[in-house]
């Protein structure tokens, strides 16, 4: 994990260090911030995501530490552990719980969900809108997110103060405009508008590989997308989980790596707990057992045929054509 973490976190910072110093021609600035974005990513999927679980060290104080480079990229630790630790992880897949899977603008995430006319093209227009995720995080989902859990208590009960938490995210965005946007304006020479377009080019690059990733867990053929009217699902928890919950391509190696076993999902929703890099040992474990007791382990061979499965997907929910 610290040899990971260290790449991570190079392929990062090292193209950002090379725009402050304005060496390259500023078209060149370009493929910086796509290596950039792809190093955001990896620290989201590979480090933070892990640590903030709790399952990048058995040091809680590095769990700590590690979790809060969340503020490297923009976001805020305390409204995503509510949102994913809490709501995803318990809630999955279920509508109205699972913000994962709430209405976009125009997106449908859930056969449950609103549809609208634009919502049949979504298949052709989704993969783009998922470019401008990390963006939204870092401008005002954060804010959207805490102000609702504010309102339903989600704050209190999560050990936050409403007005501290604000102060907190205020003071994370301002910091992290200022160092993402200011200091190359500062340092780089580089002029305002080359600087905003390859912020954004690092931002959608960072926002379709994650939010792909996380969508080929849970957003693919044969999942379930219950809505119980009493609020009580019919299975146990884990039950839950292994029906609402698919792996890919776990034999592509290069790409367990860099996205830090999220291909793994369903032994990352059972064990979320345990860092990912042991997770290639507990699939067979879990696979056989589900198997056992007759219990379907969803799986899809390649990352390519996820992708197939997840398109299939956004047309089915767009056209509403799609089994809850």
């Amino acid at each position: 994990m610290v040899m990971k973490s260290v790449a991570m976190f190079t392929l990062y910072l090292a193209p950002f260090a090379v725009i402050l110093t304005g060496v390259l021609p500023a078209w060149a600035t370009l493929l910086c911030w796509v290596l950039m974005g792809l190093g955001m990513a990896g620290v989201g999927m590979s480090v933070m995501h892990d640590a903030n679980h709790g399952a990048y060290s058995r040091y809680p104080w590095i769990n700590n530490l590690m979790g809060r480079t969340i503020y490297l990229l923009g976001g805020s630790r305390f409204t995503w552990k509510i949102q994913h630790n809490i709501l995803h992880h318990t809630y999955t897949n279920i509508y109205g719980l699972d913000e994962d899977i709430h209405d976009k603008p125009i997106l449908r995430l859930s056969p449950h969900g609103r549809l609208g006319f634009l919502h049949r093209y979504q298949h052709v227009y989704g993969f783009l809108l998922y470019g401008l995720a990390t963006l939204g995080w870092t401008i005002n989902k954060d804010f959207k997110q805490l102000i609702r859990y504010n309102k339903v208590g989600l704050t209190v009960s999560s050990g936050g103060d409403p007005t501290i938490e604000m102060i907190k995210l205020i003071a994370s965005k301002a910091g992290y405009y200022l160092v993402l946007m200011g200091l190359p304006l500062w340092l780089s020479g580089y002029s305002f508008g080359w600087i905003l377009l390859g912020f954004l080019i690092m931002h959608f690059t960072s926002g379709l590989v994650l939010t792909t990733i996380f969508q080929l867990a849970h957003l693919v053929e044969d999942m379930d997308h219950p809505q119980p009217e009493d609020g009580v699902i019919a299975n146990g928890w884990a039950i839950h989980q292994l029906q609402t919950t698919s792996n890919f391509a776990r034999k592509n190696k290069i790409l367990s790596w860099y996205v830090g076993g999220l291909n793994y999902q369903i032994e990352h929703h059972l064990f979320h707990n345990i860092c990912h890099i042991h997770y290639d040992k507990i699939a067979p474990i879990v696979r056989d057992t589900a198997r056992e007791y007759g219990i379907e382990y969803h799986e899809m061979e390649t990352f390519w045929q996820a992708v197939g499965s997840h398109w299939r997907v956004l047309r089915q929910i767009g056209q509403n054509s799609l089994a809850a």
